[in-house]
């Protein structure tokens, strides 16, 4: 019975904020995400910002500026970056591994349709913008925890896998963008 009206509260809560178009609060990441961030490709540092180099920041700044033209903030941005870093380490690579062989790119992205053809997938611009668009059809990606977030929209096996790169990816973006552009982790 207690189970019984306990789903009862929270499906009338669901439904309340569905009907009131009342957005679920951010996660605490990104609590101060602002506007989306351009970046000068051509300006990148040669590095090392946490660890990457200027081929790697150059990467970072294509997906920031993929993130930026699709009206996306700082933190869909740092997201973008982060999980690039947990697949490919920043880097455009033309192999997969055992359990996507056929994946490619900063993104890893297989070979299935949903991430467009091969030249699609090396080509970090279009693999970010891909890589955006399915984020955003992610139910409350905001209110998610970066990694979660990140997790349902490459569907990695392993949903805590892009955890420990949330801070590099932070240090990155905020040393592109030129100024402190998300919450720290709590």
């Amino acid at each position: 019975m207690v189970l019984a009206v306990a789903g009862f509260v929270v499906a009338a809560l669901v439904v309340t904020t569905w009907r009131t178009g009342e957005r679920s609060p951010r996660a605490a990441e990104c609590a101060v995400a602002e506007a989306g961030v351009r970046v000068d490709v051509a300006a990148v540092p040669d590095g090392p910002v946490a660890g990457y180099d200027a081929e790697q920041l150059a990467n970072a700044a294509a997906i920031m500026n993929a993130g930026q033209e699709l009206g996306l903030d700082t933190c869909a941005q740092t997201i973008g970056v982060m999980t690039a870093m947990g697949e490919s380490s920043l880097r455009v690579l033309d192999r997969g591994d055992a359990v996507g062989p056929d994946s490619r790119g900063l993104f890893q992205q297989r070979d299935n349709g949903a991430w467009g053809p091969y030249a699609d997938r090396m080509d970090p611009t279009t693999s970010a913008t891909n890589f955006f668009r399915a984020l955003q059809q992610v139910p409350d990606w905001q209110a998610l925890a970066p990694t979660i977030a990140a997790h349902r929209t490459q569907r990695n096996a392993d949903p805590l896998h892009y955890e420990r790169y949330w801070d590099p990816a932070v240090e990155v973006v905020t040393a592109l963008a030129g100024r402190p552009v998300t919450g720290a982790r709590p």
